[in-house]
């Protein structure tokens, strides 16, 4: 009888060239904020707990990513933080793959406690959803006033030397005028501000002109800062800048006026385990399934694999999304 293969763990490329080296996986569907542009006040249906992936299959699943060449993996919802034991899992991660840089992505609401065990957890970096730098408008957005919690909570992951980025929505009539005010905030404030044009979800009411775009928002700054160019790396999302004098940077999120598709290194793990080879796809297949099943690694990883070569080169214009 002959001995089976050994599996080829090779690093994740798919059809068109790109290396697939960042897992995003999502630890819930829940969330404690009821932001206007991503879900509705009340009504919510929240996934039955046996649906979400539990941590040790989190784990395990990571451990195969990591197999495949995943170099980086960011912790999402929902609100991450919201996750009993989110913390564990972080602590998990960085002990089985201390080589591996671990992100957040979270509303902020709760990083004063957070900001210290984050730190010695291991986590790289943190990014932090914030809309509005006034209490009223935050609360109008977000449905929930928690503004100077939130503000509080960046300063503590700054102070605690984890790289910070804060993420705006930009929309126009909504808070287009507080770009200005968003730059000034990390004039003395070593974080990055970025800038996110409006992109279109199932549900989020988007429409093209409810978009304001780089172009725009290029057009407000400039008139009052110097914005320097900063050189990145073709899988960045962000066009980055410095301005002269300020501690902080800026950025600009373009997927609807000028997408950055063709350096794609992104993988999605979804809540309840499904994977997703781009934010704008129908998830694909089930690897909680597999799981339970009694699926291999070996097969696990050829089913991502499989997954991956049926990603699309890049999103079609948005212009026309509904």
């Amino acid at each position: 009888m002959h001995a089976l293969p050994e599996y080829d763990w090779r690093p994740l490329i798919d059809s068109h060239g790109r290396r697939h080296d960042y897992l995003r996986i999502s630890l819930t569907d829940r969330c404690n904020f009821r932001c206007l542009y991503c879900m509705p006040a009340e009504g919510v249906e929240w996934r039955d707990r046996a649906e979400i992936l539990s941590l040790e299959e989190i784990e395990r699943l990571a451990k195969v990513f990591v197999r495949l060449g995943v170099r980086k993996i960011r912790l999402t919802g929902g609100e991450p933080t919201v996750r009993r034991g989110f913390m564990d899992l972080l602590l998990a991660l960085h002990k089985a793959h201390p080589s591996i840089k671990s992100f957040l992505t979270t509303n902020g609401s709760s990083l004063r406690e957070f900001a210290e065990p984050l730190r010695e957890a291991g986590l790289s970096g943190i990014n932090i959803s914030l809309d509005s730098l006034r209490r009223d408008r935050f609360a109008e957005i977000t449905r929930r006033d928690v503004l100077p919690q939130v503000v509080e909570g960046i300063k503590s992951t700054i102070a605690a030397g984890i790289s910070t980025k804060i993420n705006v929505v930009v929309m126009p009539g909504v808070n287009d005028d507080e770009l200005g005010d968003f730059v000034e905030f990390v004039r003395d404030r070593d974080a990055q501000v970025r800038f996110i044009e409006f992109m279109p979800f199932a549900g989020n009411l988007w429409k093209p002109e409810r978009v304001f775009g780089y172009a725009d928002m290029r057009r407000v700054l400039d008139a009052d800062f110097n914005l320097q160019p900063i050189i990145g790396h073709p899988s960045d999302v962000a066009k980055e800048f410095s301005i002269s004098g300020f501690k902080g940077t800026i950025g600009f999120v373009t997927s609807v006026t000028d997408s950055f598709c063709s350096g794609c290194n992104r993988i999605r793990l979804t809540a309840d385990g499904h994977v997703k080879t781009c934010l704008f796809l129908p998830q694909r297949t089930s690897l909680r399934d597999l799981m339970r099943a009694g699926a291999s690694d070996s097969e696990i990883a050829t089913a991502i694999r499989a997954d991956l070569d049926t990603k699309w080169a890049g999103h079609p214009p948005m212009d026309n999304w509904k």
